[in-house]
C-alpha cells in the first residue's frame, strides 16, 4: 500500500516522522496535497502528554493548507481540484442542540483534528469537503495556516460585540492574544494588552500595539483605570489559561461589561461571583471559532493582519519533531512556526 510521510506521536514525549498508509477517501471527503502547516499551542500539550482529549498513536496538526486533489460530496460550488484551500479542523455532527442552532463549534460530539483523531500533519490528508475554505491568490503559502488560530481570536471579538471605541484588556500576547489585538485595532477599538513576558510586549509594541501592561512590573488595574478615565475596559479576552488571570479578568472589566474566556485552563478557578452580580457582568465562553474563515482569509489577503511579522519560522515536514521538542521546553523562543511541505 503505497504510504506518506506524516508527524506522528507514539504515546506522550515520542514524537517523529514515520511513514502512515495512504488515506482512503470517504465519499463526503476531499483529499488536499498538503502544502503547508502551522504549529499550535495544542500540538505541544499533545506532545506533553497534558491534553486530556488526546489519545495515542495520534498524527498532530489542525493548522493546515493546501491543494485539491480530489473532490467529494458536499465541496463548496466555489472550489475544484487544483484550487488552495485551507481546513476547518472542527467536524460537528450536525444533529445536537447546538449544531441545530447553528453553533457548530459547541457540538456535544465536536471531533478535532490532531486531537480526537489524526491531524494533517502528513503529505497527503482526507477531510470532510464541507469544511473547505478556498485561499485568496495573493496569500503567501507560509501564510495561509495562521488564518486557523486568526479565527480564534475573531471569534472571542465577536462573543463581546467588540465595537469602534471601545477599549479591550487582552490577557496574554501569544499568538491568539496578539492577534486579537491587532483585529481590535482594525475595529478602530483600543486594546490593552496584559503580559508577564516582557519581550512579548516590547514586540507587540512594535506592532502598534501602544498600550501594554506587564502585571508583574506594574499595578494593572491602576493603569486600566488611568487609559479608560476610570471606567476600567468594556470588553476584556482572557487569552492566556491562567487561573489568576482568568480572576483578574472581573477587576479589570467595566460595570456592564462583557468577558469571554479563550484560555484553557489546567484547573477550575474560583470566582467572585458577588462582583459578577454587582457590576452584572456578560460572561461568555469563547471556543474555537465558527464562520471565522472568510474574514480571517481577508486580514490577511489585504495586509491588515501582517502574517510575515507574526510567523517567527518556517521549516520542513521533517524538522517538526525536533521544534516541537524546542518549542515544549522554551515556549517563549518563538511567537509562531509554520512548515512548508
Amino acid at each position: 500500500m503505497l504510504k506518506v510521510k506524516s508527524v506522528f506521536l507514539a504515546s506522550a514525549g515520542n514524537i517523529r516522522v514515520e511513514d502512515v498508509d495512504y488515506p482512503v477517501k470517504k465519499a463526503d471527503e476531499a483529499l488536499i496535497k498538503v502544502e503547508s502547516l502551522g504549529i499550535c499551542g495544542s500540538d505541544i500539550g499533545a506532545y506533553r502528554g497534558i491534553n486530556p482529549l488526546v489519545s495515542y498513536p495520534r498524527i498532530i496538526g489542525h493548522e493546515v493548507a493546501g491543494t485539491v486533489i480530489e473532490g467529494g460530496e458536499g465541496l463548496p460550488e466555489n472550489i475544484k481540484p487544483g484550487d488552495r484551500v485551507i481546513v476547518d479542523p472542527y467536524i460537528y455532527c450536525g444533529h445536537c442542540y447546538p449544531c441545530r442552532i447553528g453553533r457548530t463549534n459547541c457540538c456535544e460530539h465536536l471531533q478535532v483534528i490532531g486531537v480526537h483523531i489524526d491531524g494533517g500533519m502528513r503529505e497527503i490528508f482526507a477531510h470532510p469537503a464541507n469544511l473547505l475554505h478556498k485561499v485568496p491568490d495573493n496569500i503567501p503559502l507560509a501564510a495561509i495556516p495562521l488564518a486557523e488560530p486568526l479565527t480564534i481570536a475573531l471569534h472571542a471579538l465577536h462573543r463581546t460585540t467588540l465595537i469602534a471605541g471601545e477599549h479591550i484588556v487582552i490577557i496574554g500576547a501569544g499568538t491568539i492574544g496578539l492577534l486579537a489585538a491587532l483585529v481590535a485595532l482594525h475595529y478602530k477599538a483600543i486594546p490593552i494588552l496584559i503580559d508577564i513576558v516582557p519581550e512579548r510586549l516590547d514586540y507587540a509594541r512594535s506592532l502598534g500595539i501602544e498600550n501594554i501592561i506587564n502585571p508583574a512590573a506594574s499595578d494593572a488595574i491602576a493603569i486600566i483605570k488611568r487609559l479608560t478615565q476610570g471606567r476600567m475596559a468594556e470588553v476584556v479576552v482572557e487569552a492566556s489559561g491562567a487561573n489568576a488571570a482568568i480572576k483578574n479578568t472581573l477587576d479589570y472589566v467595566s460595570f456592564a461589561g462583557r468577558i469571554a474566556f479563550t484560555g484553557w485552563p489546567n484547573a477550575e478557578t474560583l470566582l467572585p461571583t458577588n462582583i459578577i452580580t454587582l457590576k452584572e457582568v456578560d460572561i461568555r465562553g469563547s471556543r474555537t471559532s465558527k464562520g471565522e474563515f472568510p474574514e480571517a482569509l481577508m486580514l490577511l489577503a489585504k495586509g491588515i493582519i501582517p502574517a510575515d511579522k507574526i510567523i517567527s519560522k518556517t521549516l520542513s515536514l521533517e524538522e517538526i519533531p525536533a521544534a516541537v521538542k524546542d518549542l515544549s521546553a522554551n515556549p517563549g523562543r518563538y511567537l509562531k512556526i509554520n512548515a512548508l511541505i
